[in-house]
């Protein structure tokens, strides 16, 4: 009998036949090699540098036709797409356009916070193999899930819980209100908690620890004053239009926590995501999540079919000076007037402040056109979005012209960020290049996919990519490409758009 890799290339070159778009170039080789890990049972690391749309069919028709089930860990809003779109459609042309002898059978289909829930409670003795796609995201959703959080309804069931406690309870939340209130607005509104604050924090949650009922929460944070806290980090988020104040404890280090949801502990797995570490062994994120040793392949665009252009002028301010706003806002509405104005354009930019002085200036001149993070936005429009926003949201529209008016280097304003740059720092590691960059370029990577399909145009208008030595790895991380200093009206020509 053929191996399952060979009848899975069959059926993957069958359903491209009848596909109306242009078929990913690697189709077939990932079909192959999700085949041979799933007959194997052996794990792998596959990094595609294209959006899941484009590949989907490579990795969910070896995951129908293995003679077992697997675990599938996809996002929400991808678990409704498979189940009322993607698989019902492979499962009908199955049926009727195939002569594979075997059953299919649908995976299990859970979101990460499901897979981690569930995952925890199995043993070595569960061998169901589990493949998670977009693990681009694979340390936001561990980070995420393992965050303790104590929301201001917390405080009001205990308050409700034991009435005796109320009036403690109250001062301490107005006592951490007033104290974050008082603090400098910054754009995450995320804030390290002062001594003052975690004395009167500890002084509440000693006295709830002390009740006879158990508060799981509650028991979470105790080991953050009792054991050395440089593992986790402890800090607030304020919502000020509400007054509402959240804490939330969370690990600084992932890998010890995802260890036990890993081979040999956990039966075998795929990781399947866009681009997630710059290198093809994916070093850096392997120790990030404490990942094995496993096969670890990687994708690059292909330079006929994928290739971008590159504006990159020369002698822009940089970000950190009073002349940035002025000359880059400037340049971009030279750009703008450039574009066709029937086709979808992207500005990202994380600067709120910022974000909110383009967004008044453009619609000034541009009309209802611009959009600050409205999904979908129209086919003509100007979307202003933070990065992560638009990582989130790219699959929805195809633009015609990407502009980054700084790059994704995470902000020290974040108290993640900060805590996690003071650890490197302590442990004697190189900070930037172990941490900030390889994750602003994976961003970088990630943004850029959408304008890959059209050969769209990249404008990079953060002067530190010509001044700084790091420049080179930021171009390196988006070949192919073309690069120019000066960029013809003719560049920024219309294509199809896939919305």
């Amino acid at each position: 009998m053929a191996l399952l890799e060979a009848q899975i290339h069959d059926v993957i070159k069958q359903w491209l036949r009848q596909a109306t778009s242009p078929p990913w170039p690697h189709a077939l080789t990932l079909g192959r090699l999700i085949s041979r890990a799933l007959r194997l049972k052996r794990s792998a690391l596959l990094q595609t540098g294209s959006l899941p749309h484009r590949y989907s069919c490579s990795y969910l028709l070896p995951c129908l036709l293995n003679p077992e089930a697997i675990h599938l860990v996809v996002t929400p809003a991808r678990r409704e797409l498979l189940q009322t779109k993607e698989l019902p459609q492979l499962q009908a042309w199955l049926a009727e356009h195939t002569s594979f002898s075997s059953p299919y059978h649908l995976p299990t289909l859970l979101t990460p916070a499901e897979w981690f829930a569930q995952a925890a409670q199995w043993t070595g003795q569960n061998n169901q193999l589990t493949l998670i796609e977009q693990a681009d995201d694979l340390e936001d959703w561990a980070r995420d899930y393992f965050t303790v959080e104590i929301r201001p309804e917390d405080w009001q069931k205990w308050q409700g819980q034991f009435p005796h406690l109320e009036s403690a309870l109250i001062t301490c939340y107005e006592a951490l209100k007033q104290s974050l209130l008082a603090r400098p607005d910054n754009p995450h509104n995320c804030y390290f908690l002062t001594p003052e604050d975690l004395a009167c924090l500890r002084q509440s949650l000693a006295l709830l620890l002390s009740q006879p009922v158990s508060l799981p929460k509650v028991q979470a944070l105790a080991p953050f004053w009792q054991e050395n806290p440089e593992q986790s980090l402890l800090w607030a988020s304020l919502d000020r239009s509400q007054g509402q104040v959240t804490l939330h404890l969370s690990p600084l280090e992932l890998a010890s926590y995802l260890r036990p949801y890993w081979p040999p502990r956990q039966a075998p797995l795929i990781l399947l995501g866009s681009f997630l570490d710059p290198e093809r062994s994916a070093t850096t994120y392997r120790q990030t999540l404490g990942l094995p040793d496993l096969l670890c392949l990687k994708f690059s665009p292909q330079r006929q079919t994928e290739s971008i252009r590159v504006y990159l002028p020369d002698a822009l301010p940089l970000p950190n000076t009073p002349e940035f706003q002025p000359r880059v806002f400037g340049q971009i509405q030279d750009l703008l007037h450039q574009a066709a104005p029937s086709q979808p354009t992207v500005i990202l930019l994380d600067d709120v402040p910022l974000k909110a002085q383009l967004a008044s200036q453009l619609a000034a001149e541009f009309g209802s056109r611009v959009k600050v993070e409205n999904f979908p936005f129209p086919a003509n429009g100007i979307l202003i979005s933070s990065w992560s926003a638009w990582l989130v949201a790219q699959d929805q529209r195809q633009p015609q012209l990407l502009i980054l008016a700084t790059l994704p280097l995470p902000s020290p304003e974040h108290p993640l960020v900060a805590h996690r740059i003071s650890y490197c720092k302590r442990h004697h590691q190189d900070w930037f290049r172990g941490y900030l960059l390889p994750t602003a370029l994976r961003a970088l990577q990630q943004a850029v996919l959408p304008l890959r399909e059209g050969q769209g145009t990249l404008a990079i208008l953060d002067h530190r990519v010509n001044s700084r030595s790091y420049g080179r790895e930021i171009l390196r991380a988006l070949e192919p490409y073309g690069r120019c200093s000066y960029l013809d009206p003719t560049d920024l020509g219309e294509f199809p758009s896939l919305g």
